[in-house]
């Protein structure tokens, strides 16, 4: 954890010239009467520039966002100094089409949220810079968003969801489950013991070397993987899902990795080929790792609806499920996941892909929930602090793993 302040040198910090320009360009009239709570997102905690305008009823006045996806597929991932600087380039006119799309002046704002824990230091730094030198300008409240919260939340902005309810966050730097019983009460019932699922994508797409496939050549490697392995046969390969004798909701995708690696070594001494061109059994191996993740992720899951019914923690009939993160826009986990909420009475809701990334609107609408419920909204923002590893709400993993639920297989008929 870093402390910012106003000797802290080493921070993205933009001149208050420069916010006072950034302001002045708005040519809104100020004091107009707005009835609805409007607050400013700000999401800059990866590799994702991003803000947007959402006001208290879930509409998105204005959005803007800058991806840095094709900058990091020519590096073969995220370098943190790159994403950095990037932010630093795009954020003032980021934030700004946001605000213009919105025709909302700055001075009309309710308050200001921005992601300031977990994420990238180097990148969680320049949102919150830009941030404290707005909300010293503009005098507004600053609610500082936990970026996994902001994910869980994103369904109650598109879908009428009442508390509690079951998340299931999957991305490329985060993988958990948690019941969720408040804007800010959640009880965290496993986590990936290793990396992210879209992590493990990634870097199986990239041994795979398929940027050099001419279909996949534009697509992140999670993207490449779910494109190709509508081509392939997921059972070409017979490999088991991580922790398979292991009767609790962590999860595991180092091991699975390894496996595909091995298998994909194999594969390039029968084609005779070598590292760094692209195999013919591709599509065969996207295919099946993608169907292990998500047998895995499915697993996990299903022990996670078990345990929270058996407690008494989310009801019997018409449980809610929400998937979010990147990992869950890929269609093919969001299938076999019904067919877990199929088996079990539950409902799953999923935000629109386009939300299940990292976006402003989310932010937003965290910061109007939590506007809302009187929670976590700051008026004094010394010594505000970004988090780059922060724990998402109570942990009761343990509970969960004492409880020993034998989870019943499920047929994947996809």
């Amino acid at each position: 954890m870093l402390i910012l302040n106003k000797t802290a040198g080493v921070f993205f910090k933009p001149s208050k010239r420069k916010v006072y320009e950034f302001l002045r360009s708005f040519n809104f009239h100020p004091g107009t009467l707005f009835l609805h709570k409007i607050v400013l997102g700000i999401e800059t905690s990866c590799d994702d520039t991003a803000a947007a305008v959402v006001d208290e009823t879930g509409n998105v006045l204005g959005e803007a966002i800058h991806s840095q996806t094709e900058v990091h597929l020519k590096t073969g991932g995220i370098v943190p100094a790159v994403a950095q600087q990037l932010h630093r380039d795009n954020i003032q006119r980021i934030v700004q089409e946001a605000l213009s799309a919105s025709r909302i002046s700055p001075s009309d704002l309710s308050a200001i949220a921005t992601t300031i824990k977990p994420g990238l230091a180097l990148s969680l730094g320049v949102g919150l810079s830009f941030s404290i030198q707005l909300v010293g300008q503009l005098k507004k409240p600053f609610i500082p968003i936990h970026h996994m919260e902001a994910h869980a939340l994103t369904i109650r902005l598109t879908n009428k969801v009442e508390f509690p309810f079951l998340v299931l966050l999957i991305s490329g730097g985060h993988c958990l489950l948690a019941l969720v019983q408040g804007v800010s009460d959640f009880l965290l019932l496993g986590k990936s013991l290793d990396i992210a699922p879209g992590d493990m994508l990634d870097k199986v797409a990239r041994r795979l070397s398929l940027i050099k496939h001419p279909e996949c050549s534009t697509m992140s490697g999670g993207k490449a993987i779910e494109h190709l392995a509508k081509q392939g046969n997921r059972f070409h390969f017979d490999i088991k899902p991580p922790l398979h004798h292991a009767k609790n909701c962590d999860f595991s995708f180092t091991g699975l990795q390894q496996v595909i690696n091995k298998r994909i070594r194999k594969k390039e001494k029968e084609e005779g080929i070598e590292e760094g061109q692209v195999l013919s059994s591709a599509a065969d191996i996207a295919a099946t790792v993608q169907h292990t993740m998500a047998c895995h992720i499915v697993k996990r899951t299903h022990r996670a609806i078990l345990f929270c019914k058996q407690r008494d923690l989310l009801p019997q009939n018409n449980a809610v499920l929400v998937a979010s993160g990147g990992v869950a826009s890929n269609f093919y986990v969001r299938r076999t996941l019904e067919v877990l909420t199929n088996a079990t009475q539950c409902t799953l809701l999923c935000p629109p892909p386009r939300l299940c990334t990292d976006n402003g609107i989310m932010i937003a609408w965290n910061g109007i929930e939590r506007l809302r419920a009187g929670l976590g909204i700051l008026h004094d923002i010394e010594g505000i602090r970004y988090e780059p590893k922060c724990p998402l709400g109570v942990d009761i993993s343990k509970e969960v793993e004492e409880a020993a639920i034998k989870v019943p297989q499920l047929k994947m008929e996809i």
